[in-house]
């Protein structure tokens, strides 16, 4: 029998393996980000409010007090134009490359949460940021005319960038929201999205092809109820530095399934930078050097 840390390991390797894929289904769907979000929203509200309601927690959402509900929904506001964001920036600059800017997020929340709460920040987070935007400037390769695509390339990383920022304000809601577990939100997210974009969305059901329909249901069902049914399940049951680590295994996987799929391959000074990236993510996440150096305080 699997000890509850094995079953929370391959939870999380599962979770993180499928959403890796998730770039490749928005690409192979040929549809605009903002109908692929709203179509994700819509099929994965359906399915975690379904699941809400098997097991009896639906009335739940219901009850939650005003200020919750207003700080669920402000988050979901965030979540749906990150979502929208980063579609636009795999358009832009492909799946590898968006996923890879995208994982600077905790490096904004650590900065927005030094500047939005008054945290004290130490030398070695400062020092974990700057690897991390040399990185940046590695896996993006503009420093070797990577951006030399122009204005699409710029447009590409500014929104994924400012995916980012948005999914980083979305963590810090969540961290300060209490009486709501993480289903209970995302259900609330994906509401919220279905609401905003119902006469946004670009595409119509009736203007949907049977064969985008397909990918919608594999985002909806797969990329969004699946695989957050899997990460909540399975992220209790590991220790911090674990699953700060298995984490990564999103962009790997999106890495390795845009190389499978398109054959496109990264170069391998785009690799020293992601691995720059992850290496500078572990060590704010895990607050590696942090006891050892001077606080400095938030300007």
């Amino acid at each position: 029998m699997m000890t509850r840390q094995t079953q929370g390991i391959l939870g999380v390797m599962a979770a993180q393996t499928l959403l890796g894929t998730l770039g490749v289904c928005v690409v192979e769907s040929g549809a605009d980000p903002m109908s692929v979000t709203f179509y994700r929203c819509l099929i994965g509200g359906l399915a975690l409010g379904l699941h809400a309601a098997w097991r009896g927690r639906l009335t739940a959402l219901l009850r939650l007090p005003a200020k919750v509900l207003a700080l669920a929904f402000a988050s979901g506001v965030l979540m749906i134009g990150n979502w929208i964001l980063f579609f636009t920036a795999i358009e832009h600059i492909g799946i590898a490359v968006s996923t890879i800017v995208f994982h600077v997020q905790p490096f904004i929340v650590v900065l927005l949460g030094s500047f939005l709460f008054r945290e004290r920040l130490h030398v070695a987070t400062f020092a974990w940021i700057v690897l991390a935007l040399a990185g940046l400037v590695l896996a993006t390769d503009i420093a070797e005319g990577g951006g030399a695509a122009g204005g699409s390339y710029l447009l590409g990383l500014a929104c994924a960038l400012g995916g980012a920022v948005l999914y980083a304000l979305v963590t810090l809601i969540a961290k300060g929201l209490k009486g709501i577990d993480a289903p209970q939100l995302v259900t609330i997210q994906c509401f919220c999205g279905t609401l905003l974009l119902f006469a946004a969305a670009p595409l119509g059901p009736l203007q949907v092809t049977s064969s985008q329909w397909g990918w919608f249901l594999l985002i909806g069902l797969v990329h969004t109820g699946g695989v957050y049914f899997l990460l909540y399940g399975a992220l209790p049951k590991l220790s911090t530095p674990l699953a700060a680590v298995l984490l990564f295994l999103y962009p790997v996987s999106a890495i390795l399934a845009h190389a499978v799929v398109y054959g496109h391959h990264l170069a391998p000074v785009q690799y020293a930078g992601f691995v720059a990236i992850l290496i500078a993510s572990l060590g704010v996440t895990l607050r590696w050097g942090v006891r050892s150096s001077v606080a400095v305080p938030a300007e």
